[in-house]
């Protein structure tokens, strides 16, 4: 066997259909679309019309919220992680972080963070760093004598503690601090 005689096995590749090539080819004149008309000529998007009839998509109510700044975690199991550390992936004297947890191959990228879950045992002391871990998790760890540092999540400022709580209004705020000067000026 030499590299020149190295061949696909027959019928493991097929020619790609030429069409409009003459009415011998087969797919010739109208190439497969049919006759004439607005669905022969290319550019044409028709999904989702009916006739007239209200569509589909339009007759059914909507329903949930996609929410446009959800942050999405690389989640990782306890059982995983000790399953790194005995195939000796991870080191448990040093600090895990996600730069670790992406090195070992436990987690294939660390998105908006790690966020630690329960499922699996640990029995390795360790010292890791997450964006989130569960309350199992937490308390799994902390009882093998290991402990869990929860490091904010990428792109969180802080800035949502700043805001003012959902239905406390501006208005209402301000008109509470003009009650307040009033009475102070009646006691006086």
């Amino acid at each position: 066997m030499t590299l020149d005689r190295l061949a696909d096995n027959p019928g493991a590749r097929s020619k790609r259909t030429r069409i409009g090539r003459g009415p011998g080819s087969g797919k010739g004149r109208t190439g497969g679309r049919g006759m004439k008309g607005q669905k022969s000529r290319s550019g044409v998007s028709l999904l989702g019309f009916e006739g007239g009839q209200m569509p589909l998509y339009r007759r059914l109510p909507k329903r949930g919220f996609n929410n446009p700044r959800a942050k999405t975690y690389a989640h990782v199991n306890l059982g995983r992680l000790q399953s790194a550390i005995d195939a000796k992936k991870l080191d448990p004297a040093k600090p895990i972080d996600g730069a670790a947890l992406v090195a070992a191959g436990v987690v294939r990228r660390v998105k908006d963070g790690v966020r630690l879950l329960a499922k699996g045992a640990l029995n390795t002391k360790v010292t890791i760093e997450v964006a989130g871990a569960s309350k199992a998790a937490l308390g799994a760890i902390e009882k093998i004598g290991g402990t869990v540092t929860l490091s904010a999540a990428a792109g969180d400022d802080g800035k949502a503690a700043d805001k003012p709580k959902r239905g406390a209004s501006r208005r209402g705020k301000a008109k509470g601090a003009a009650a307040e000067g009033k009475s102070d000026t009646a006691e006086t």
